[in-house]
């Protein structure tokens, strides 16, 4: 046993120093600060990569800004096309949370010319599958023009064309495609590649209430727009960095409920046809204006958007306000009017986007980089004739995977549902078992088993992972996003799924009966079992195993200690769990010192139960903890405490020599519960069957307190009286 966990920390640690290293590529790549803010931004990425032909480059223009790339003739400089940062333009997150930072290049026609993937923090290309994946999937981009519709599969019907995936990686090329197609769009807008499509011009009815700011809000004709200083990185404070109400001014009865009968007509004599007018008040710690207004009358932090056209303001599209006329109004220090012009595109009739644009500060590392913080406005349809304009929406990014995957949802769902109902009926199933015939148990089981290890673990590939653990930590401290949980269905609802049945039984029902790794360990283990190797297994004795089951809560809490310090260091370190080797990318893909490590592992499983479970998984620690307050527990008798019958056949090693059973180390296998109601292997119920047999009593059933229903004697029946005879009258 101690060459055997020498060899275990050898493994341990070339698998830590193959994950020290897996960091060389663009995983959290230190990218220099001038990247986000320098005007010269060619000296800082490899835009000659992305837009081939290209010698020289301009500085950065546009709102958001790209630059254009020339090639030099005979001494003339002509365009070529040009290049354009992600993250300039999108703030889209991948699985991780943050976006890939992707450079982008773009011919005068339209037409993708290269990318390049600067930096990225998705822990699943960080040692499973290689960098170069993502790769090889934006190279798929290179001679499409902006306006293909490129979608995730197979072309449809419709014409889209279809782009190969990442196996393993669904989120993240979801996520990445729409970078390319946005930010390419953008650009391709501003410089006129592409040309927007007016919409119809809005046509406002004027109710004759004048509506207090209570209805204003409830009803959407104003909104509310709030970013936390956690969002964009600072300590957290009650009040707000940004606390912005808006609306738009242009319709009569908003106009006049907020600004006031004679403000709101002195406001529109002075627009222009075509001209839009909107207000934004802030009462948060810091202003909407930014610096650019100071320097040189540029409102660079605000923006408004619809579909892909974007208005900026400079100083003379700014109005004084100083005071709301709506009854209720939110207290405000901060404040003004904006007008759009020169938009023949925007429909105040559509919905469009007010978007803040700001810098978020990585706490790690002190970077700055791109944040957009946006909210949707509509007029109610109360106040346009006709009410609102259909309008189609794109489907979010999480929910197009929901809506891909949904079959295999169903099925996965339906599989829960089997085992939470097999388990819920457990008493029933080892009633109907004993020691020598487990079948009513064995086989589901050994069929969630089965399901668990080839749909669950090699299909889906949808094995939890303690880095999720760490994720939701991390996310109920900071920043929750819903959409980041909801990217990957079957991890999601597994996830709800464990922690309903932890609060309930405990972690045994997943660990024991779910769990991919742990079910196809203690398969091996079984089958092993079947064999002449039998022989060789063995049970580490209750002393070192005492010690040896408190090793996995250390590894949880150093993990969760270094992820405070460094998430990416911690998502390194958890390669400890060897459940991405064997699922997500395959022994045979994966470096040798991860294979030497796998190969430990599941060479002692199959001559030591579940070694990992008991003394190593981090996951399981972290379920383990929470399964102290589970509501239901097995069964145990006054007489498990001398008897150690339980004990002696309990793979798990969760009962002690009391006939106590640790709940936190229990993995519900039923084999104590089928002995509980067995009359010839629980003690004290072959006891009492012999006791009963030799004194010629009959056997009753045993009831649920696992004892034989006591044999107690009916009281006699009285004897009917006899009918008296009737006595004769003369």
């Amino acid at each position: 046993m101690k060459a055997l966990l020498r060899l275990a920390a050898l493994c341990c640690g070339l698998l830590l120093a193959t994950a020290a290293e897996a960091g060389s590529g663009s995983y959290e790549a230190k990218l220099p600060p001038e990247l986000s803010d320098s005007p010269r931004l060619c000296d800082y990425a490899p835009c000659r990569d992305v837009l081939p032909g290209a010698d020289s480059f301009s500085e950065r223009q546009g709102k958001p800004p790209f630059v254009e790339g020339y090639h030099t003739v005979n001494g003339r400089r002509e365009r070529v096309g040009f290049v354009f940062l992600s993250t300039d333009i999108v703030d889209i997150p991948a699985y991780s949370g943050k976006p890939v930072v992707t450079l982008i290049g773009m011919d005068n026609a339209g037409r993708y010319t290269g990318s390049k993937i600067l930096k990225h923090s998705e822990p699943i290309l960080l040692l499973g599958i290689p960098e170069g994946e993502l790769t090889r999937f934006t190279r798929q981009y290179l001679g499409h023009h902006v306006t293909d519709k490129l979608e995730i599969g197979k072309g449809s019907d419709a014409g889209n064309a279809g782009l190969d995936g990442i196996t393993g990686a669904t989120v993240t090329v979801i996520s990445q495609n729409q970078v390319m197609m946005k930010s390419a769009m953008n650009v391709a807008r501003q410089v006129g590649i592409v040309k927007s499509k007016p919409k119809p011009a809005a046509r406002f009815l004027d109710p004759a209430d004048k509506p207090d700011w209570a209805r204003l809000a409830e009803e959407g004709a104003v909104q509310h727009l709030t970013v936390s200083r956690k969002q964009v990185g600072l300590p957290d404070d009650a009040r707000p960095y940004l606390d912005l109400w808006f609306g738009y001014l242009n319709q009569p009865t908003v106009g006049r409920a907020v600004l006031g009968d004679s403000a709101w007509q002195s406001l529109m004599a002075r627009l222009q046809p075509g001209e839009h007018a909107l207000f934004i008040v802030n009462d948060g710690s810091e202003s909407f204006k930014g610096s650019g207004y100071v320097r040189g009358g540029i409102y660079d932090r605000i923006q408004v958007q619809q579909d892909l056209d974007s208005y900026t303001f400079r100083d003379l599209d700014y109005l004084n306000l100083y005071d709301i006329a709506a009854r209720g109004a939110p207290a405000f220090h901060e404040s003004g009017i904006f007008i759009v012009r020169h938009a023949p595109n925007f429909s105040a009739a559509y919905p469009w986007q007010l978007v803040f644009l700001g810098n978020k500060i990585d706490q790690q590392t002190a970077q700055k980089t791109f944040a957009a913080f946006e909210r949707e406005y509509w007029l109610p349809a109360r106040y346009l004739q006709g009410g609102r304009p259909h309008v189609e929406r794109p489907d979010p990014t999480w929910l197009k995977v929901w809506k891909e995957k949904r079959w295999q949802i169903a099925g996965f769902v339906a599989f829960l549902l089997t085992v939470s109902l097999t388990y819920a009926l457990r008493d029933k199933l080892v009633r109907r078992s004993s020691r020598k015939d487990k079948r009513w148990v064995s086989i589901p089981k050994y069929t969630a088993w089965a399901i668990s290890v080839g749909f669950v673990g090699f299909g889906a590939m949808a094995q939890p992972s303690v880095t999720q653990v760490l994720t939701w930590v991390h996310a109920l401290v900071g920043e929750w996003r819903w959409e980041l949980f909801l990217s990957d269905p079957l991890i999601f609802i597994f996830w709800w799924f464990i922690l309903i049945t932890v609060l309930l039984w405990g972690r045994g029902l997943f660990c024991g009966w779910l769990c991919p790794f742990g079910s196809l360990t203690e398969g091996l283990y079984k089958i092993v079992a079947a064999t002449p190797l039998k022989r060789f297994q063995r049970k580490p004795n209750a002393r070192l195993h005492a010690r040896l089951k408190w090793l996995k809560y250390g590894v949880f809490l150093g993990l969760l200690g270094v992820s405070l310090y460094s998430m990416t260091l911690a998502e390194q370190l958890a390669e400890v769990e060897p459940f991405k080797t064997t699922f997500l990318v395959g022994v045979l893909h994966r470096s040798w010192p991860f294979v030497l490590f796998w190969t430990l592992i599941v060479g002692v499983s199959l001559f030591v139960e579940r070694p990992f479970c008991k003394y190593l998984c981090p996951l399981g620690a972290s379920l383990a903890i929470p399964s102290r307050f589970r509501l239901f527990g097995l069964k145990r008798k006054a007489e498990c405490g001398p008897c150690a019958a339980c004990a002696v056949g309990c793979g798990a090693l969760a009962i002690d020599d009391k006939g106590r059973i640790d709940q936190k180390e229990c993995l519900l296998c039923l084999d104590c519960m089928v002995m509980y109601y067995d009359d010839h292997a629980c003690p004290p119920l072959a006891q009492e069957r012999k006791r009963r047999t030799k004194a010629g009593q009959a056997l009753t059933p045993i009831g649920k307190d696992g004892y034989f229903i006591p044999i107690t004697p009916l009281p006699a029946e009285p004897k009917p009286a006899r009918p008296q005879p009737k006595k004769e009258t003369a």
